[in-house]
């Protein structure tokens, strides 16, 4: 009949509103899933900026930690040098020794024309004095240690006793390091070394540059343990 197909007309105009709205809302859906993912996506960048920015706040407090107490060590080196030259002011105004800074390390030096005879590995009356003042000085310097290093220059020395150069530096080293064990240093603070002619501190070419390679060098050792890594050092060679 009439009135059934005009029922059912509008049964299906309402049919198509209602799923022309539900596409509708359907769109909508995805569109706001869609926004959704992308606010996720946004939100997990953020996240990782914030770490990343945390972890980099971290990175920079432990290196501005580190500038620091390199900062304390490199002021504790500069007043201990300070310290050190006080020490030794009277005899360096003297002109007796000197006191310098050679590869990051404090050196002591004496000339050994002012300690020895030439060719000899005895020290003058005047050598003994100055070594055993210098040995009362560093005695009063806590926690450190001192190498004596003997130093030629490159005139050749042979006879009996003295085969060469290495074994002349190495007896005045050696003298130096008794004379200051016998003047109260602690023998366990104390070494000595030789360098012959091989690491001169001026040109072997002039007989002022000669001089100043003739020398007795008492190296102030560093302190490995205020150096970076040392603990990690210290475990790898099993250290205590």
């Amino acid at each position: 009949s009439e009135t059934q197909a005009a029922r059912i007309t509008e049964l299906e105009e309402a049919l198509a509103k209602e799923k022309a709205a539900l596409d509708a809302l359907q769109v909508e859906r995805d569109q706001l899933a869609q926004r959704v993912a992308e606010l996720e996506q946004t939100r997990t960048h953020l996240l990782k900026d914030q770490s990343d920015l945390e972890a980099s706040m971290v990175d920079l407090q432990l290196a501005l930690t580190e500038l620091e107490r390199r900062k304390k060590e490199a002021e504790a080196r500069v007043n201990e040098f300070r310290a050190l030259l006080d020490r030794f002011k009277p005899l360096m105004d003297a002109g007796r020794l000197r006191v310098k800074i050679v590869d990051g390390r404090m050196v002591v030096e004496l000339a050994t024309d002012v300690l020895f005879a030439s060719g000899k590995a005895r020290l003058s009356k005047d050598g003994k004095e100055a070594i055993v003042e210098v040995a009362k000085l560093l005695a009063d310097i806590p926690d450190r240690r001192f190498q004596v290093e003997g130093h030629t220059d490159n005139v050749p020395i042979r006879n009996s006793r003295f085969p060469s150069n290495w074994e002349l530096a190495a007896a005045r080293a050696l003298t130096v390091v008794q004379t200051m064990v016998e003047a109260g240093l602690a023998p366990q603070r104390v070494s000595g070394a030789s360098y012959a002619e091989f690491k001169p501190a001026a040109t072997n070419e002039t007989d002022e540059g000669r001089a100043a390679n003739r020398r007795i060098e008492i190296v102030v050792v560093p302190d490995l343990s205020t150096l970076p890594g040392f603990e990690e050092l210290k475990e790898l060679g099993g250290g205590a």
